[in-house]
């Protein structure tokens, strides 16, 4: 690791204080991604600054038709929490089945969308059912929040304090994970919404989560596990590495989708 400044604050605001004030501020949450990446000396902030004493920022609160859940509140505590099991079931398995425990316990949900990793599973959820972003400035509607692998629409001084999910009428998340590192290889998440289905894809994207709109289309007509064999996803904009050609994602895509219709009916 580089030296740093190291500055654990109270609140959203104080923080927000510090990262203006600093020279290259980062921001760290539950350390999931930035810890490792300090020790392989691929960032030098000049300061850090620890989000683990911001009360403000965890809970998880049911108001009306959204759940809302603070930044720096855990995987583990989303999944265990009774008020979103009851409300949107999809998004306590969701966050019941990233990483492993000790990931669970660590990793916050602000932290996962803030850092955008193209494997990630929050940023789908976010996608499919149409999620707002709040930060310390501003609301940031997820279609709008990730702009690219690792980029999001944050500027460089601003935080996510909570994000909100209005309720779907069904939803669920098929995820088809490296064994390893649990990370998702293909995430589909497919949500009946007020707006209409809506059909997020992780894992796949060479710029990240994306919406499917030709399944979505697909849905729209015929909400069944059948009618997603009718649409298509280009390989020209899918992942190929070592764990997955961009064909393998592409036929991944389709069961995902497939399994989570099946799921939802």
């Amino acid at each position: 690791m580089y030296e740093f400044n190291y500055k654990r604050v109270s609140s959203a605001a104080d923080a927000a204080t510090a990262l203006a004030a600093a020279d290259d501020g980062k921001i760290v949450a539950g350390g999931m991604t930035l810890i490792p990446t300090l020790k392989q000396r691929l960032a030098q902030p000049s300061d850090l600054i620890d989000l683990a004493g911001c009360s403000d920022l965890v809970g998880i609160t049911v108001d009306g038709d959204a759940v809302t859940i603070g930044a720096m509140t855990t995987h583990a505590a989303v999944a265990s929490s009774k008020d979103v099991a009851q409300a949107i079931p999809a998004l306590a398995d969701l966050a019941g089945n990233i990483g492993d425990a000790q990931v669970r316990n660590r990793g916050t949900i602000g932290g996962s969308i803030a850092n955008n990793d193209p494997a990630a599973d929050y940023p789908a959820a976010c996608l499919a059912l149409g999620a707002t972003i709040v930060t310390t400035k501003r609301e940031i509607a997820a279609d709008d929040f990730f702009t690219g692998m690792f980029e999001t629409a944050l500027d460089e001084d601003e935080i996510i304090t909570s994000v909100r999910f209005p309720k779907p009428a069904a939803a669920n998340y098929q995820k088809f994970a490296n064994p390893a590192s649990r990370y998702a290889m293909v995430g589909v998440m497919v949500a009946k919404t007020g707006g209409g289905v809506r059909v997020a894809v992780t894992g796949a994207g060479q710029d990240g989560v994306f919406r499917a709109g030709d399944i979505e289309a697909a849905l729209s007509g015929n909400f069944s596990a059948d009618a997603v064999d009718s649409s298509s996803i280009s390989v020209d904009d899918l992942n190929s590495d070592i764990h997955a050609s961009a064909e393998y994602r592409q036929h991944l895509i389709g069961v995902m989708a497939k399994r989570a219709v099946a799921a939802c009916s």
